[in-house]
């Protein structure tokens, strides 16, 4: 059968931007649908708008003037024809307005229906449907807590008390750790509603906050679900997302490491139950916390398709993008997605992912926008890279800096550290720095190497700061200083200068082989690009 004959719609609009517009416009594309981009005046010449079919101009580069205007995105879905909208993942995906908005236009929504990203969405009501299904929820409450009212204060700071500290105050919509606040005392707490609820209401346009009790340390595992308007949902297996920098994931895998098959099912059937309490139709990704002592704790639900979701597409053999659009459309889960499901406990390999985001790891991950003078990405078997990015494109200051996914797969765990090593040996980015060096940090850190120290507070204990930079620092210097000597050449270990091609792998320019292979391989081995600076 061929793709035209077996699509779902015959044309659909995506409502993103960057690396994910692209990955949803190739699955169109493949099915033989017709993909309408949008875009910003920042992205009028971007690879996502390039590759659509129609293209529709939707305002100035902030995203409240564009990616972020339900009434246009609409429009412009209504105006080219389009019978669906996929959202990707940020901007308006998680909007129930938007999803209903769509829906009230005749049009079909790639997603979740409203009514479970309204049960879902928020976290509170996530909390409350997970409660009534017996599925553990980290200690907490699961109802707004007041702000900014000095009469409930005292209340407050007493369910606080029950809840337990260190705790977190954490917004009820939304994600990213925008609206949450860390809170170690009572005296913190009254402020830190305040400023919580006031980011959120700025994010996510709702100021709901509510309190979490901290688990520290702990794991990030979770789940990935699809189902269908027949009501069968099914987890399609887990990732471990637990390298992460103040609640922003930096490298995600499947399957998590050391779990047993029977902990993986036990996993896999609260979030399945979950879902079916919700009435969950489309994906969505159930996420939980894995604390040292083997308990799983619910932490939330993303009614959308997740950024790390190409790890879970490389060990299930399922297009997660492709069974959206089908069930979208009003089809049952395939029969690829049941078989992919009945041996999710039980994988036999490993996908891993690494966020390659215009920030610079040395200076607390900072942005660095700005244009790209070089960029080769890796290729070879097991190899697949997400992006939307080519040499020459300006990365913009107005959005989320990720400008690529660099994702492996392998027999098991340990070759695909190996495949990842000789990935970003082959990567070349110029123009900006990048997370690069960070990545290749971690994959000589024994803790995560060997799975023994993985833990969502690692990056910001281990390397944040200047005293927690010195070691790698230190090395840098050494490896650089030792390199030069056999060699004869001077590297630039001060950052961009006459030495090195910016962001380009710390490569000395002055010779048109592209340097000196030794300074190649013995830089990157500490994992040092333009660092330190």
């Amino acid at each position: 059968m061929s793709a035209t004959a077996d699509r779902p719609f015959r044309r659909v609009l995506v409502a993103n931007r960057g690396e994910i517009a692209v990955r949803i416009i190739r699955a169109c594309h493949e099915m033989g649908m017709e993909a309408v981009a949008v875009y910003s005046d920042a992205d009028r010449m971007a690879t996502h708008v390039r590759l659509a079919d129609h293209a529709v101009r939707l305002g100035p580069p902030p995203p409240g003037e564009s990616y972020l205007r339900i009434d246009a995105v609409v429009d412009a879905a209504v105006s080219t024809g389009a019978e669906a909208v996929h959202p990707g993942y940020g901007f308006l995906s998680e909007r129930e307005a938007f999803a209903r908005a769509v829906e009230d236009s005749g049009l079909a929504w790639v997603g979740p229906p409203p009514a479970a990203i309204a049960a879902l969405g928020d976290k509170l009501a996530a909390r409350r449907t997970a409660a009534s299904v017996k599925v553990p929820c980290v200690p907490g409450t699961l109802e707004p807590a007041p702000v900014d009212r000095p009469d409930e204060v005292d209340a407050i700071v007493r369910v606080a008390r029950d809840v337990g500290y260190p705790l977190l105050v954490k917004a009820a919509a939304g994600g990213g750790g925008r609206g949450m606040r860390r809170v170690l005392s009572p005296d913190e707490l009254p402020a830190a509603l305040l400023a919580g609820s006031r980011e959120a209401a700025s994010a996510f346009g709702d100021g709901s906050v509510y309190l979490e009790r901290e688990i520290m340390p702990a794991r990030h595992i979770e789940v990935q679900l699809l189902g269908d308007a027949e009501g069968t949902v099914v987890a399609l297996g887990e990732r471990d997302c637990s390298t992460q920098r103040r609640h922003q994931k930096l490298i995600e895998e499947a399957p998590a490491p050391g779990l047993s098959e029977a902990d993986r099912r036990r996993l896999h059937r609260m979030a399945e139950r979950l879902g079916a309490a919700a009435g969950l139709r489309n994906a969505a990704t159930c996420e939980f916390l894995y604390d040292r002592d083997g308990s799983f704790w619910f932490l939330e639900v993303n009614t959308r398709l997740q950024v790390e979701h190409p790890v879970t597409e490389l060990v299930s053999g399922v297009d997660i993008v492709q069974e959206q659009f089908r069930i979208a459309a009003g089809r049952p889960l395939s029969a690829r997605v049941r078989a992919a499901a009945e041996r999710a406990a039980r994988p036999t390999s490993h996908a891993i992912e690494l966020r390659i985001s215009a920030e610079d790891p040395a200076r607390v991950f900072a942005p660095t926008p700005g244009r790209i003078t070089r960029w080769k990405m890796p290729a070879g078997p097991g190899i697949r890279v997400d992006t939307a990015v080519e040499a020459g494109d300006r990365i913009p200051a107005e959005y989320d800096p990720l400008i690529a996914k660099l994702v492996v797969l392998a027999e098991d765990r340990s070759g695909a550290i190996e495949r990842l090593r000789r990935a970003l040996d082959e990567a070349e980015v110029g123009g900006i720095q990048t997370t690069i060096p960070f990545h290749r940090a971690m994959l000589d850190e024994p803790g995560f190497v060997d799975a023994t120290d993985l833990s969502t507070t690692w990056v910001d204990g281990h390397w944040d700061g200047p005293a927690a930079r010195l070691p790698w620092a230190r090395a840098a210097l050494l490896a650089a200083g030792l390199v030069s000597i056999d060699d004869g050449t001077r590297p630039d270990v001060t950052g961009v200068g006459a030495g090195s091609t910016p962001g380009g792998g710390g490569r000395p320019d002055a010779r048109s082989d592209g340097g000196s292979a030794a300074w190649r391989v013995g830089g990157r081995a500490i994992a040092i690009d333009r660092w330190p600076a």
